[in-house]
Formats: structure tokens, sequence, C-alpha cells
């Protein structure tokens, strides 16, 4: 890989993505070389999820479709793509622009199971998706630990 202006690396973009101190135990030393491997060579830049493509500003809908410039037509969450009605979609009101960071996400949530099997490359939505069951469920343990100190010490949670 060929180093920019700065000394970073091309090819994984400005700035790789933020690992948590405490989390970067479980991922092995050469996380940053097998992340542009699963993003780059293997996804070619585009996520494996929707194909939205790294580094580029798309046009996104609520629902999910995103414009795909280099097709020149809307794609749904999947990546398929689908025909807006004319008239019947007021598109122009509910566009946001949103640019596009590939990270490499384990499917089975094991960091330390690293087989290209388990690793994806997803866009923030695709990885937001696939996590969310997680989130709620940390979600949910975060209110219960907050309502047991709450009896604990306050009396009853209010």
């Amino acid at each position: 890989m060929a180093s920019g202006r700065l000394g970073r690396s091309v090819a994984t973009g400005p700035r790789p993505m933020p690992i948590r101190r405490e989390h970067r135990f479980f991922y092995p030393i050469d996380w940053r070389e097998l992340s542009a491997v699963i993003r780059f060579g293997r996804a070619k830049g585009r996520c494996e999820g929707c194909g939205r493509p790294h580094g580029q500003a798309v046009f996104c809908l609520a629902d999910g479709r995103w414009w795909d410039a280099e097709a020149a037509s809307w794609r749904d969450g999947a990546g398929r793509i689908v025909c807006t009605a004319v008239g019947i979609d007021d598109v122009l009101a509910t566009i946001r622009t949103t640019r596009v960071v590939l990270a490499t996400a384990h499917r089975n949530h094991d960091t330390a199971d690293n087989a290209p099997a388990n690793l994806a490359a997803w866009c923030q939505r695709c990885h937001m998706m696939h996590d969310r069951p997680e989130h709620v469920r940390r979600r949910w343990l975060t209110v219960f630990r907050r309502k047991a100190l709450g009896d604990l010490f306050r009396g009853p949670y209010g």
C-alpha cells in the first residue's frame, strides 16, 4: 500500500475506524491490515450489505433508499435498483446527504473469530442494523441496572 503525504495508508483512508481502548486487547495486532483486505480487497470499496461506495457522499431517504450516481438510479437498503414513482413520493423533501465510511465487522460479534467468512465490510447503516439487537440488549441492561441502584439507594425508581 502506498502512503499519503501524511504517512497514512491511502487505501484505509484518512483515519482508521476507532476501537475503544478497553476493546483493543480483543483484536489482533494486524487488525488494520486485515480490515483493509476485507474492505478494499474483497468488497472492492463497497458495502457488502447495500453496495454504497466508501468515501462517497450519497443522497439517502429515511426508508433506506439511496442514490447510486454510477448507475444513475435509486437503490433500496439491500442494494437492489428500485423505481421511484414520480409525483407519489416527495423525495426532495426528505432527502439527506451522508458520507459513507466502511468498517469491518464481525458477523457473530466474536472479536476473536477473524475468519474471512465471519468478517464483513459494512457501511454505517448496515453495521448499525446488524448490531441493533445487541444495542437493544445493552440498553435494557443499563436501564435495569439504574433501576436496581435507584431501588437500593433512593427507594423505588421514579
